[in-house]
């Protein structure tokens, strides 16, 4: 995976990596859940349902153990977890949001958040840094600052050295094995919204929203289907508005190279409280249809994702 040509970085001389390694010292900071053998060329990731928030962390942070969660892609994992019964990996984050977000640029860092002057390689001109989510975010929810003060640029370095980094080679080995094994790999990108999402004018509250870069990182059938599918269970579903994608969504998706990537936003009014982050009675039933929707795209004839128009990239 092309990261950057700065990638190697000169800073180990400068700053100890080992801090945000041991956070994850005893638990891991994301895993693999899969079968005995992947079945099929469908890969999914929950990058943003993390909940182990270690407490060097939290001592840092300036916000109460409730409401650093207000990023977080609660149980996401859980309600795609019917995936792996279908042959189908899933790559889960323990870390939260808050403290890395790997659906991010590598180096889309805030330079205001730190004590030293960021390198000059950063991107600190995305949108997504202007509004405070950006690699190592600055705030969570609703604009809650996560941090009183300025943080150790060593402190950002440590954690896209040891958590970044390596959860996106494992992201790229699983989608460069699928690819090797069926021809074509297919990334599903799992997200949640907050309820109070709505839509243009008309002010819908969708149900899910499907991602696709605006039909540039996935085949137009797999977005249609997902849609469809979803739409026949009796969801309402936005396309690409207010969210498209990702990073994730846009590094991976290649159509032309038979890699194929949709995001998809769960509204979490479905499932769960977002006062209190318990589950709602309906989570049962949400991730039986997530469970019966993931086997039905898996179903999808593979010319649609093989016999493809050239397209340049």
């Amino acid at each position: 995976m092309a990261l950057s040509h700065h990638d190697a970085l000169v800073f180990s001389g400068s700053f100890k990596l080992k801090t945000a390694a041991e956070d994850f010292s005893v638990f891991p900071p994301f895993e693999i859940r899969s079968g005995a053998e992947q079945r099929v060329p469908f890969l999914f990731n929950s990058p943003h349902s993390g909940r182990y928030y270690p407490e060097r962390f939290l001592a840092m942070a300036r916000l109460d153990r409730n409401a650093i969660r207000r990023s977080e892609d609660c149980y996401v994992d859980e309600l795609f977890g019917g995936a792996v019964a279908l042959g189908a990996p899933l790559l889960a984050a323990n870390f939260p949001r808050a403290y890395l977000d790997v659906n991010r640029e590598p180096w889309e860092l805030d330079p205001r958040m730190f004590a030293e002057p960021v390198p000059s390689f950063c991107n600190i001109r995305s949108a997504r840094v202007a509004g405070g989510l950006g690699t190592v975010p600055k705030l969570v929810g609703e604009g809650l600052d996560i941090y009183s003060g300025r943080l150790p640029l060593s402190e950002a370095v440590a954690r896209i050295e040891t958590v970044y980094k390596p959860y996106h080679e494992t992201l790229k080995r699983l989608l460069t094995r699928t690819h090797a094994r069926f021809g074509f790999a297919v990334l599903i990108d799992c997200h949640s919204m907050p309820a109070s999402i709505r839509v243009g004018d008309s002010g819908l509250r969708p149900d899910f929203i499907i991602g696709d870069r605006f039909g540039i990182s996935a085949t137009a059938a797999l977005t249609e289907t997902a849609i469809g599918l979803l739409s026949a269970m009796g969801y309402s579903v936005a396309h690409n508005k207010p969210y498209a994608g990702g990073f994730i969504t846009e590094h991976y998706g290649r159509p032309a190279r038979h890699l194929h990537a949709l995001q998809i936003e769960v509204n979490r009014g479905l499932y769960m409280n977002e006062r209190t982050f318990e589950k709602a009675a309906g989570f049962d039933a949400l991730a039986d249809d997530l469970t019966r929707f993931s086997a039905d795209l898996m179903s999808m004839p593979d010319h649609h994702f093989i016999d493809l128009p050239l397209a340049a990239e």
